[in-house]
């Protein structure tokens, strides 16, 4: 099973990007969906996640501006980003682990906020 993450682009700083993530087969016993971006020059870091449960967790940066949310019946993942800045500037990686704890990596998708 492979993710595709998809909807990344370039934008005005102010602007609005959804992202996606789609499995390309099925995925059992989902216990935590995630998006991750890394930055030129920078480590790779947390922005979003959502647990089985629906509990949601949101870097500081990005807290009231970005909506990580799913579509169980697809197992898709999606991240809505409002009000980006440059600085949200990034490769976007969706991330899903199992309850077996197997980890499955999206490939990435380019968000590019202009000033």
């Amino acid at each position: 099973v492979q993710l595709q993450a998809s909807g990344g682009g370039l934008v005005q700083a102010g602007g609005s990007l959804t992202l996606s993530c789609l499995p390309s087969g099925s995925i059992f016993s989902i216990n935590l969906m995630a998006w991750y971006r890394q930055a030129p020059g920078k480590q790779r870091e947390l922005v979003a996640r959502m647990n089985r449960g629906g509990s949601t967790v949101y870097a500081d940066s990005v807290k009231g501006r970005f909506t990580i949310s799913r579509e169980n019946a697809k197992n898709t993942v999606y991240l809505q980003m409002n009000s980006l800045k440059p600085e949200d500037t990034a490769v976007y990686f969706c991330r899903i682990a199992t309850a077996s704890s197997y980890v499955y990596w999206g490939q990435g998708t380019l968000v590019t906020v202009s000033s």
